[in-house]
This record gives C-alpha cells, structure tokens and sequence, in this order.
C-alpha cells in the first residue's frame, strides 16, 4: 500500500502537489479499507507536462523496441494476475474467482491481442507513389471507470504504447487500487520515464483538465453519456480528438427459432453478469408476444438461481453493487418501475434477505414492459432486466432501435436469420447467440454510445494520425 497516496509521474512515485485524500469503500463491508491522494490541476498539469517532455523520443522508438516493451508487461501482468483480481474484488465487489479471471484477466487478454494485433498493422506503406504513415497521435489524456477497470485501461494504454503515444491516466476514484497496481507493473517493465503517468482524482478536476488541456492531442474516455458531453465539450476549443465509449441499453433479440429455455435463461445471467455494471449488458429482451408467459417462467426460475453475496464466498454469482450512490440509483429505478406499471415478476426492491448490510441488489426481472417506460429507456447499470413483447421481427427491429443508445445488440436464434437481421440494429457490436468475447472485434458504438473502436487493431487505428507523404517515389 506504499504507492496507494502517491501519483506516478515521469518515472517516479511522487507525493501529490494536493492534500485532499478520499477512502476507498469496499462494497461488500461499506467499510473503508484504504485511502488515495485526490489530485489538483496542478498535479495533472505536472503529468500532461512530462508525456509532453517524452512524445518526441519515444515517438522515436522502433517497432521491435515497443514490442519488446508490451511484452515485459504481459509477462509481468500474468504474474501479478491474481493480486490485481483480488484488489478489484475488494474495490468493486467482483466475485473472486471472477474477478481474477476476467476483472484481472481481461487486461492479460488486451496486451496479448494488441501485440498479435501490431504484428500484422500497416504503420507503413505505399499507395502508388505515395507513402501512407501511421503515427502517435501524440499525448493521450485516458480517463477510465470502477465497472471493469482493467479491462478500460488496459484497450486503452496497449494500443497508445504499441503505436508510441505517451499519455496521463485519471482512473475512476471509486476503484483505483488497481491502476495504482498496474503502474506498478509498467515501472517494472522498464516503461521510459514520462510515457505513463498516473494521477489519481475526480473527473471535474483532474478529468477536467484532461479533456481541456491544449498540451494532450486526444482524450479517450469510457463512462456515462452524460460525463461523456461534458468532455467533448472540454475538448471541443484544443480540436483534440474525442474517443468515448459510453452508456447503453442493449437489446436482446429471442427469434422464434431460437430455443427459448435457453436463450430466456442465458439472457438473465448475461444481464446480471457483474451485477448489471457493464455498459453492454443486455437489458431489454424482445420475445414473441404468444412466448412471454413461457417466457416470464423462465426468467424467474433464472433470476432465483443466481446466488448474491460476499465476493469472497465460493457459492457467489453477483457480489454487490460498486457504492451507495450506485445501489440509490438502482432501487429509485426498480421503484419507477413499479410506478409505471411493469410487471415485477421477481426480485424487487431492497438487498436480498439474507444480506443485512453490503450494497446488493436483488436480481430483478419486469415483464411485459413497454419501450416508453423509464426502466427500458434510461441505463440502470445494476442487475435489472425488462421483458418487452413484439409481433412480427421487423415490430422486434423497430423497438431494438428506439433508443438514443446504440452500443451493443444480442440476437438468439436460427444462424442464418440472425446473419440478415444484425445489419438492420443500429449498434457498434452485435453478439449471435451467447457468442464468446472476442478481442479482436472492434467495440464502440452508435449513437449516444460513442465514437471511435477500441480493440485489437480498431484501438492502433485510433491512436494514429494518418499523414500522406506525396511524391515519395518517382512516377
């Protein structure tokens, strides 16, 4: 915990220029179990100036040199794996087994393709007489969220270091023990000093100066689309480039075709899935309208299932929500659900029966929901799901795309229906029955979900400027 107060800038642990602190909660106890340094404009204005000061030589550096760098760092995160899962477990409340497999692995999984991914980019090349280059963007300004930590730094700062981008990392001040543990795995793999920069704090302050700064060349941000706004806004007089991941509510399309027992019962564990916190989770699932009482069996046989409690007990599912402010939000949202007039069919308000502290929630299920409630429009980001019934596949097209997010969308059924029926959803990532993770495959999305692809060589593409050397050979 010796790093848990200090910020990482220009190669070194450093005491912040900032007194405030803030304690970290862990959710399951709602007991706080450390505490980070909050920083000040002057503290990220210190880091941005030392990503600055390294652009030029490691911009510099050879494909083989930044290669063997990402490969000192996954080498390095496999063997820290399972302290990081723990360190999520306690921040955000993953079970932990999953939370070493996928909360802590999933960052294992985007160095590993980011590396495969640059073997094969084209940082150069010749179009005609014309060389077409690919190059750092420049200094990035990351700012991440507490829902899948690692996940969000990791497809952010591989491709920035695969491509030669220097950059200043703000995580999510909920949970960010974990990025502290990563910019230790970074020191030791021998990043040069000032090519990553760590400064802990909020996103009015630190993410502020991120977004606004005329010395960083591009801000990524993953978070709600309301913060999303925001930084555009920020960044809008620098002209920087803006790539955001933001909200959703994803459709979950159950054809006819599709085996209904298992396509109901894998919809609810996908939607509870990390407790609900995930930006792609499919929260609405469209069944046929003569399905939805066979339907609604399923789903509440499902939801019971799901076993809620300590992260640190083998039998948990879900473990709890990320803070207090989370779990408010989630129980206000299950109320107006109620008040609209959705059936709740399971689950409900309050934490489960047995849990007299810890901010769970309930597995909770409302069927027969129409696309103008509150419950299906607005993201819950807790372990909430509506059933809506449709009529025909173009009625199911319809409701899937009334909706200003557009991030991710789910189709079960027959394979060839599916093939056609995913170009009508307007969304980045189209997922056909329960496919597994793929990080190779760009992920973004439309509408109020964002701009820009992250993933495999979608995230080299948007860490590079493109230049056009005309007349490098002879006609």
């Amino acid at each position: 915990m010796k790093n848990f107060e200090k910020f990482y800038i220009d190669g070194a642990w450093v005491d912040p220029l900032s007194t405030a602190r803030l304690s970290v909660i862990n959710p399951a106890t709602e007991m706080p179990f450390a505490t980070i340094a909050m920083g000040s404009k002057a503290d990220a204005e210190r880091a941005i100036m030392a990503a600055r000061a390294a652009f030029t030589s490691f911009s510099e550096t050879s494909f083989a040199e930044r290669l063997d760098l990402m490969e000192r760092i996954l080498s390095i995160l496999k063997r820290r794996n399972d302290e990081i899962g723990d360190m999520i477990s306690r921040e955000m409340g993953a079970p932990v087994p999953m939370a070493r497999s996928q909360q802590a692995g999933i960052g294992i999984a985007h160095f590993s393709a980011t590396i495969e991914a640059m073997k094969s980019f084209e940082f150069e090349y010749m179009q005609g007489t014309t060389r077409i280059v690919h190059e750092p963007i420049g200094v990035v300004g990351m700012i991440t969220p507490w829902n899948w930590p690692m996940n969000q730094i990791a497809c952010k700062v591989a491709p920035a270091l695969a491509t030669g981008c220097t950059m200043v990392l703000k995580p999510s001040e909920i949970a960010p023990l974990n990025a502290i543990l990563f910019a230790e795995v970074l020191d030791e793999a021998g990043v040069p000093k000032g090519v990553f920069n760590l400064v802990n704090g909020d996103g009015p302050t630190v993410g502020a100066v991120l977004a606004s700064h005329p010395e960083i060349d591009m801000v990524s941000f993953t978070g709600s689309t309301r913060a999303g706004i925001s930084v555009a806004q920020a960044a809008a007089p620098t002209v920087k480039r803006v790539h955001q991941e933001l909200g959703g509510k994803s459709p979950n399309i159950v054809l006819r075709s599709a085996n209904l027992e298992e396509a109901v019962a894998a919809g609810v564990r996908k939607c509870c899935d990390n407790s609900g916190q995930s930006c792609n989770a499919p929260t609405r699932m469209l069944v046929p309208m003569e399905s939805m009482d066979a339907a609604i069996e399923i789903a509440v046989k499902t939801a019971n299932s799901i076993t809620v409690g300590a992260p640190d007990n083998e039998a948990t599912v879900i473990g709890p929500v990320v803070s207090e402010a989370q779990f408010d939000k989630i129980q206000g949202l299950i109320k107006v659900g109620i008040d609209d007039g959705a059936d709740l069919i399971v689950g409900g308000p309050g934490r489960p029966a047995h849990l007299n502290s810890g901010y769970y929630v309930r597995p909770t299920v409302f069927a027969r929901v129409t696309n103008d409630m509150t419950i299906a429009r607005e993201e819950i980001f807790g372990p909430v799901l509506s059933i809506l019934g449709y009529d025909t596949v173009e009625d199911a097209v319809a409701i899937a795309n009334d909706t200003p997010y557009g991030l991710a969308a789910y189709i079960q059924g027959d394979l060839t229906d599916a093939q056609a029926l995913s170009r009508k959803l307007r969304a980045g990532v189209v997922r056909v029955n329960a496919s597994a993770w793929d990080g190779f495959a760009p992920f973004g999305g439309y509408k109020q979900s964002g701009n820009g692809r992250e993933y495999g060589k979608f995230g080299l593409h948007e860490f590079t400027e493109i230049k056009g050397v005309v007349g490098y050979l002879d006609a």
